[in-house]
């Protein structure tokens, strides 16, 4: 048996009923609901929501800054909580490239041919992930690549995986199929047709990408320096350049959040950029977890 398929990568026919009606689904209907419904402030409605997921998915709230899921005026404000600033520390070596994210791994590797390992039997195109940009993607071409997802109980916010600063960000329209591990197994380049908002860095070991996928239900994706990025979803790609020195980010800080979960995929150009050892695909990680290190 390979690695992959010791990982859950062989899709079952379970899988493809459960993603074939998703593609008769209104996507972009349904997420745009579940924004209105995150919002909502009631406190019996909100509460409930919230009381929910915590039960459901046995999320563990001494972790979070404000502990009270009832302080909480929405199910979006705590769904995007903030952690105590103790609960995620960040390894002692400055050297050390972390996990921006909560999630599990869905596949990492080497970026071959200007292809990235999505699930066993399907790849797909980094050009067509970076929204077209055959430049920006040769600039990874040999480097490494993380695919991590979030569940409902992670936590929600992204963060820099080492120092970096900001030079492009690009919103590429798309689908929202689910991002989780059974759909991937089944559904031909996911991860390049759902829409997704792609901030590209610059850092002393060459350049970084932090890919942020969205999916169904998830309601938004925003960055700090831009806010709210989507919605709305545009029928076109767009793009907006930044200057040198002007978004400055140190490891571990905060760079955006999904409103709702979804996948972050985090690019390395630099072939030099090694992964951590021992990571492979199904492994849990948490944000500031060492996720890759210069060889």
């Amino acid at each position: 048996m390979t690695k992959h398929q010791a990982s859950g990568d062989e899709a079952s026919l379970l899988d493809y009923l459960k993603a074939l009606p998703q593609y008769l689904l209104p996507h972009h209907a349904l997420s745009a609901v579940m924004h209105r419904l995150a919002r909502i402030e009631t406190p019996v409605i909100k509460n409930a929501m919230i009381r929910f997921v915590i039960r459901h998915y046995q999320v563990d709230m001494s972790l979070a800054r404000q502990s009270d899921y009832r302080a909480y005026p929405s199910f979006n404000a705590f769904f995007t909580r903030e952690l105590k600033p103790q609960a995620r520390p960040l390894p002692e070596d400055p050297r050390v490239i972390v996990s921006p994210v909560d999630g599990a791994i869905s596949q990492l590797g080497a970026v071959r041919e200007g292809r990235i390992f999505q699930a066993k039997g399907r790849d797909f195109g980094l050009q067509d992930l970076l929204g077209g940009d055959a430049g920006l993607a040769r600039r990874f071409e040999g480097g490494r690549f993380a695919t991590l997802y979030l569940s409902p109980r992670d936590y929600h916010r992204i963060h820099c995986p080492m120092d970096a600063q900001l030079r492009e960000m690009i919103h590429v329209p798309g689908r929202l199929f689910s991002v989780n591990p059974a759909t991937t197994r089944v559904i031909p380049g996911l991860f390049a047709r759902n829409e997704r908002v792609v901030a590209v860095f610059d850092t002393v070991l060459g350049p970084m990408a932090l890919v942020m996928v969205g999916a169904i239900f998830v309601s938004s994706i925003e960055t700090v320096w831009a806010g709210e990025v989507t919605p709305p979803s545009h029928g076109a790609v767009q793009r907006w350049d930044y200057t040198p020195g002007q978004w400055i980010f140190r490891r571990g800080d905060e760079v955006g959040r999904f409103n709702m979960g979804s996948t972050v995929i985090v690019l390395f150009g630099d072939p030099r950029i090694q992964l951590w050892p021992g990571l492979q695909s199904g492994a849990a990680l948490v944000m500031g977890q060492p996720l890759a290190q210069a060889g």
